[in-house]
C-alpha cells in the first residue's frame, strides 16, 4: 500500500497495530491465556460489586458509592482496551480503522482520568469520616456524593477532547504502523508525520492535570489524616483509622505505580516490547482496583 502523507481525517487512512513484534510467536497463546485470566476476573469481580452494592440496602453508603463507580469504570475501561488487545494476539488482527482508533484513544484516557478524579473523591470522603466525624453527615449527603461523582467524569471526559481533535487533524501515511497493542495518545503523536511538538506539549500538561494535581490533592488528603492518627492516643483508635483508609491506600498504590511503570517505560532507553508492554501493565493494572 502506497505510503503517502495524506491530510487530517483521511477516510483511506487505517492504523496497524505493531504490538510486540520481537515476542515469538510461540508464546502467543500463553500471553493471551494471561491475558484472559485478568480480563475475565476483573470484569466478573466489578460486575458482582456493583450488584452487591446496589442489591443491599445497607452498602449505601459514600464510600460504597464510590466504589460502585470506580468499579464502572474498571469494566468500561478494561471493554476499551483488553478486547482488541486478545483479537491481535489470538487472530493477529493488526487493523483499526481512523475513526475506531481514536474512538478508543479518547475512551482510555478520558476514562483513566475519570478513575484519578474518582480517586481524589475516595481520598476527601475518607478525610472527612476521620478528621471531621461530627460533619460528615452533613457534607457528605446522597445529593453531594452525585454531583462529586458526576464532576469527575464530566470533567474527565470532556479533558482529553481537545488533544484528541488535535491528534485527528495531524497527517498520517496510508497505514500508519502503531508501536502498541492499542491506540495510545503518544503512539499515535509518534507515528504523524506532522511536527508533533505542539501535541506533545499539549499531553504534557494534561498528563499533568490528570495524573500529578490528583495525585497531590490524594497526598494532601492523607497526610491530614495521618497527622491526626497519630494524634490519637489508643491503639485501638489509631487501629481503626488506619483500617479505614488502608483499602483505599491500595488502590490508590497500584494505579500510580501502573502510571509510574508506562512513564518508566516510555523514557527508558528500552527496546520497543519493553515500552509496548509497559503501557499493557498500566492499562490491565489499573483495571484491577
Amino acid at each position: 500500500m502506497e505510503t503517502t502523507c495524506n491530510g487530517s481525517e483521511d477516510p483511506s487512512t487505517v492504523f496497524y497495530l505493531v504490538g510486540t513484534p520481537s515476542l515469538p510467536k510461540s508464546l502467543f497463546l500463553f500471553i493471551f491465556l494471561i491475558f484472559l485470566l485478568i480480563y475475565l476476573p476483573i470484569l466478573v469481580g466489578n460486575a458482582l460489586i456493583l450488584v452487591a452494592v446496589v442489591a443491599e440496602p445497607s452498602l449505601h453508603k459514600p464510600m460504597y458509592f464510590f466504589l460502585i463507580n470506580l468499579s464502572a469504570l474498571d469494566i468500561l475501561s478494561t471493554e476499551t482496551t483488553v478486547p482488541e488487545m486478545l483479537l491481535l494476539i489470538l487472530v493477529g488482527d493488526h487493523f483499526l480503522s481512523f475513526p475506531a482508533c481514536f474512538l478508543q484513544m479518547y475512551l482510555f484516557h478520558g476514562l483513566n482520568c475519570s478513575e484519578a478524579f474518582i480517586l481524589v473523591v475516595v481520598a476527601y470522603d475518607c478525610y472527612a469520616a476521620i478528621c471531621h466525624p461530627l460533619h460528615y453527615p452533613v457534607h457528605m449527603t446522597p445529593q453531594d456524593n452525585t454531583a462529586l461523582a458526576a464532576s469527575a467524569w464530566l470533567t474527565a471526559l470532556l479533558l482529553p477532547i481537545p488533544a484528541v481533535v488535535k491528534i485527528s487533524q495531524m497527517a498520517y501515511n496510508n497505514t500508519v504502523h502503531i508501536s502498541h497493542c492499542f491506540c495510545d495518545f503518544l503512539a499515535l503523536v509518534q507515528a504523524s508525520c506532522s511536527d508533533t511538538t505542539p501535541q506533545t506539549f499539549m499531553g504534557f500538561c494534561i498528563t499533568m492535570v490528570v495524573s500529578f494535581l490528583p495525585l497531590l490533592l490524594v497526598l494532601l488528603s492523607y497526610a491530614h489524616i495521618l497527622a491526626l492518627v497519630l494524634c490519637i492516643s489508643s491503639r485501638e483508635g489509631r487501629a481503626k483509622a488506619f483500617s479505614t483508609c488502608s483499602s483505599h491506600l491500595l488502590v490508590d498504590d497500584t494505579y500510580y505505580t501502573s502510571i509510574a511503570i508506562a512513564y518508566v517505560a516510555y523514557r527508558a532507553d528500552l527496546p520497543l516490547d519493553f515500552h509496548v508492554m509497559g503501557n499493557v501493565v498500566y492499562a490491565i493494572l489499573s483495571s484491577t482496583l
